[in-house]
């Protein structure tokens, strides 16, 4: 539910508040349908009351009364009629009325002429007079229209020509199957489906291509209870989830323990040199509580190293592995970044006379603001610009010119044009490349087909509900085991939250080194 942030602590009157007024019944059911027997004194005193109505008096209720003083006056009760006086008409006059013969034709043929003017009605082999005006044709006039007729003979001709002549003329063209196959097959046919290398495809229609992979009979115990240690998802799936969540964990430890990106960059720059390396990084995300492993820190160093070198520059620093929108550069810092200043003794001995960064890569926060912050860098394309289909390669017409380069239009599906957001809204449905590919899809986790996904695993989640799902699964350990595998998980976080991987890696870590892997 949502609420209005100006009502949030206002006192909820609405479900005591009641609108209107409360109505009390005069009468009770009970009371109407059994009425409670009155005293004849209270009858003559009901009657007296309501003795002052016309109708009470005119028609008393239960009563016979005399209606005549409404009537007119000297109308005569008992012989007075209303209304007209029906005729009796009995039906046998009806249908065998008492005329004779000549007076039934009379009287039908009285309104014949008139009958047949208006329903054009005739009766069998009755002569119709259409009232022709003879006067003016005689008797060699001429009715119709006039048969062609032509004296070249070409009737003549048309009756001498024989039958299979004729047949012959209208009988269809015939043309070679080949040729009309060929046709059929290249050229566009109404009503249906060009398929230039349909011979081709000489397969069955209900045909499968590839290979079925039956269901695995294994769940979620299954899974985190026979995982090796230190493994989790597999292919790029979990890659990108853990250096998506040791991103925002820089990210946010950079922004609560520093002030600005200038004081941030100096803190990882152990060796002042401008750039930050692979060991300086590991050196920070161990103050951290981020034990990475070596896999994992490259992975982080080739995603924030846009130019390849093989470092973390400032610019990188300032977009990949923190919130530059909410540190932004002020003008003191603005000229340390840009000429080169050295160090204050504060920040210790040493510095670098170089420039960390151009002056037109910091750009105003707002228009009119004295506030830098640095140009949003994009990170080079990992899919390709523009894809091919069969159809598109091929051409949809044999022997045409071939369409790969064709120009592409629309907006590409992947907009790794665009830097992604640092904090991503619900209603952003871009693929920024950071999501999952066509193959995820294809070939989705383990975990999926049960319907555990990713991020139930990386959400933090308190100590009854970790210790819940880890008894339902079988996993039995003891109670002064159970805390102290708790107490390591929470020491991997900055602010001690635990997730069910945190913890399973853990517990996986004890076990291996009981069982004599480490």
């Amino acid at each position: 539910m949502r609420v209005f942030y100006g009502k949030a602590n206002d006192p909820d009157a609405a479900q005591y508040l009641v609108h209107g007024v409360s109505t009390r019944p005069s009468l009770s059911v009970g009371s109407l349908i059994n009425p409670p027997l009155r005293t004849l004194f209270q009858q003559r005193l009901l009657e007296r009351r309501e003795g002052i109505y016309a109708d009470r008096q005119q028609a008393p209720l239960g009563r016979s009364y005399n209606q005549a003083p409404g009537l007119p006056s000297g109308l005569d009760l008992y012989k007075t009629t209303f209304g007209k006086k029906t005729h009796r008409v009995f039906a046998g006059h009806i249908i065998n009325p008492p005329k004779s013969r000549e007076q039934v034709e009379k009287e039908a043929q009285d309104g014949r002429q008139l009958y047949v003017r208006t329903h054009n009605h005739f009766d069998v082999g009755e002569q119709i007079n259409r009232k022709y005006n003879w006067s003016k044709y005689t008797k060699d006039s001429k009715f119709g229209i006039a048969t062609p007729n032509y004296n070249d003979g070409r009737n003549v001709a048309r009756s001498l020509r024989w039958l299979d002549q004729l047949q012959l003329q209208k009988a269809a063209t015939l043309v070679s199957k080949r040729y009309e196959d060929f046709r059929a097959r290249t050229q566009p046919q109404v009503g249906k489906v060009c398929d230039p290398i349909a011979d081709t495809m000489n397969v069955p229609p209900n045909h499968t291509f590839g290979i079925m992979l039956s269901p695995d009979e294994f769940g979620a115990a299954d899974l985190m209870h026979y995982t090796a240690p230190v493994d989790f998802l597999r292919g790029k799936d979990r890659e990108r989830a853990v250096l998506s969540a040791v991103r925002e964990h820089l990210k946010k430890a950079n922004f609560h323990n520093f002030s600005s990106l200038l004081e941030t960059f100096r803190h990882y720059d152990k060796k002042s040199n401008g750039s930050i390396g692979t060991r300086e990084l590991l050196s920070v995300c161990r103050q951290f509580n981020l034990d990475l492993n070596p896999q994992l820190l490259d992975a982080l160093l080739e995603y924030c190293d846009v130019d390849g070198n093989g470092q973390i520059d400032f610019m990188e620093f300032a977009n990949f592995l923190n919130w530059k929108d909410k540190m932004p550069i002020k003008e003191l810092e603005e000229d340390v970044l840009t000429k080169g200043n050295k160090r204050g003794p504060s920040a210790g001995e040493g510095g670098s006379g170089e420039s960390l960064v151009k002056k037109e890569d910091l750009l105003p926060k707002e228009v009119g603001s004295s506030e830098k912050t640095p140009r949003t860098l994009t990170r080079p394309q990992t899919v390709p610009d523009r894809f091919y289909t069969s159809s598109s390669v091929i051409s949809a017409v044999v022997g045409g010119p071939s369409a790969a380069n064709y120009r592409t239009y629309g907006v590409p599906t992947v907009r790794t044009d665009l830097a992604a957001p640092c904090i991503k809204r619900i209603s952003d449905m871009k693929n920024y490349g950071d999501e999952s590919s066509s193959g995820g899809l294809i070939n989705p986790s383990l975990y999926s087909l049960k319907g555990v996904h990713e991020k139930h695993f990386f959400m933090s989640r308190p100590k009854e509900e970790i210790a819940s799902i880890f008894r339902n699964i079988g996993v039995e350990i003891s109670e002064e085991t159970f805390n102290d595998v708790w107490k390591l998980a929470s020491m991997r976080h900055p602010r001690g939250q635990v997730c069910v991987e945190t913890f399973r890696n853990v517990l996986d870590e004890i076990q291996a080194k009981k069982m004599g892997y480490y």
